[in-house]
């Protein structure tokens, strides 16, 4: 096992807000296992994430989102495919997460895990679509 300085932080994001959430169902076993590793791992709740642009930044939710990611060294995103591509709830996570505060990029410099629940005839263009 490899032993930190201190654990590195994770923040899990998951696309759906069913109460029986695969994909949220998946990140969860996921952060088990990267516990295990010695990973300290946080979730984001979509949900009362309002619409992107529809509340202004100070909104709670959107700095709850974007104080955990800036808290993060590395994110895990767990999304639905939904006709081909990621869910509109995993889309308005990312959306609220800024390409810029001030001279940073709260996204920079961090690893960025993809994964899918999938089913029916477009299996695997979901996370293609993430850039």
């Amino acid at each position: 096992m490899t032993t930190f300085e201190y654990p590195p932080r994770i923040l899990f994001l998951y696309g759906s807000l069913r109460e029986r959430s695969y994909s949220r169902l998946l990140a969860e076993e996921a952060a088990r296992i990267i516990e295990e590793f010695g990973a300290e791992v946080k979730f984001f709740d979509p949900r009362e994430l309002p619409i992107y642009g529809s509340v202004p930044d100070s909104h709670p939710k959107v700095q709850e989102l974007r104080e955990l990611s800036l808290w993060s060294e590395g994110q895990v995103w767990s999304t639905p495919e939904l006709h081909g591509q990621i869910s509109g709830i995993m889309k308005n996570q990312i959306d609220w997460i800024p390409l810029t505060m001030g001279a940073m990029r709260p996204t920079q410099g961090r690893t960025l895990a993809l994964m899918q629940v999938s089913g029916g005839s477009h299996r695997t263009y979901a996370t293609g679509t993430v850039r």
